[in-house]
């Protein structure tokens, strides 16, 4: 079992980030994940900085912590050759501690291109596309790809790792699963869903599993839940409106009507490590054996202490 640390990049500012990566090896955690956004989901939480510069200063002050994209999409905002590029010299200049997370992606960070948002059998095709010149790129020498929506020109990575990076890849069903299987390394999920992790072993995936844990802690419970409310309640909504919604007062309209109970059903909250554990626990009997710790709490460094003094050996255990 191996434990990782959530990094809000639309919570804080880059410099802060960086600071709380530090604290994070410093505790215990294996490794510290950030998403790759344009946008935060709503306005209040104030922040997005650039994940791959953020993740150049992390790997430059850490020595034992790895890093996890959580996830990249490497299709609209970006083309796939500078992720091939980024991710093949963060793998460099980590010593090989970075783990590549893809996904197909959300309307909020991809539309700024103004290149619009595929449908979801579209983004799966291009996802596809661009696991293909990635994996191409990684080979060595000058390639080229021509794909129903990619096109990869007499290109070539100069700086390439003796081993290249993981490639988690993020899923919620079956068509996402396949192309995990066939062209990453790993899975990636958000829910505990049993069903996604036998699909992937079954057709004969045998990687990291991914899972991120909604959680807030505070020294008070309803601390806690009116934190996660306050900066979080857009993850209540499900993955068919986070994915399609461009801004966040969209998300600030969508959530509207997300109550404090609503937040206590999908988010372990307040100073009980029982609770915590049985909710890290239920992503555990699913299958994953990657779990992130995604507090929305109030005090970063209070939920870090806490992992340090109370949690760590009892999450380890449920491996």
């Amino acid at each position: 079992m191996r434990i990782g640390y959530k990094l809000a990049s639309e919570g804080f500012g880059p410099k802060e980030i960086i600071r709380q990566a530090i604290r994070a090896e410093e505790v215990g955690f294996d490794f510290v994940e950030m998403s790759d956004h344009f946008h935060p989901w709503l306005d209040v939480q104030g922040h997005s900085s650039f994940t791959w510069t953020v993740f150049g200063a992390i790997a430059a002050r850490t020595e034992r912590v790895g890093l996890v994209t959580g996830v990249t999409c490497p299709t609209v905002r970006y083309h796939p050759a500078i992720i091939a590029q980024a991710a093949a010299t963060l793998a460099l200049v980590s010593d090989g501690r970075f783990t590549l997370g893809v996904g197909a992606g959300e309307r909020l960070n991809e539309h700024v291109v103004g290149q619009g948002f595929p449908s979801v059998r579209g983004r799966h095709e291009r996802l596809r596309e661009a696991l293909e010149i990635i994996r191409l790129l990684w080979q060595g020498g000058y390639q080229s790809y021509e794909g129903k929506h990619l096109q990869l020109e007499d290109a070539q990575v100069f700086d390439l790792p003796d081993r290249p990076p993981v490639i988690a890849v993020a899923a919620s069903g079956p068509a996402s699963v396949a192309i995990a299987t066939e062209l990453g390394d790993g899975l990636f999920a958000t829910e505990p869903k049993p069903d996604l992790v036998q699909a992937y072993q079954r057709d004969g995936g045998d990687g990291p599993r991914y899972a991120e844990v909604p959680m807030a802690w505070a020294p008070d419970e309803q601390q806690a839940v009116q934190a996660a409310w306050q900066t979080s309640r857009w993850a209540v909504t499900g993955w068919k409106v986070m994915s399609e919604l461009p801004n966040p007062v969209n998300f600030e309209a969508a959530s509207s009507t997300v109550t404090e109970d609503d937040i206590r059903k999908q988010f372990a909250v307040g100073p009980d490590p029982d609770v915590h554990v049985e909710a890290v626990r239920t992503y555990a009997d699913a299958g994953f054996d990657h779990l992130v710790l995604q507090n929305a709490g109030p005090d970063p460094d209070g939920f870090l202490d806490f992992y340090r003094d109370t949690l760590a050996d009892r999450l380890r255990a449920l491996g």
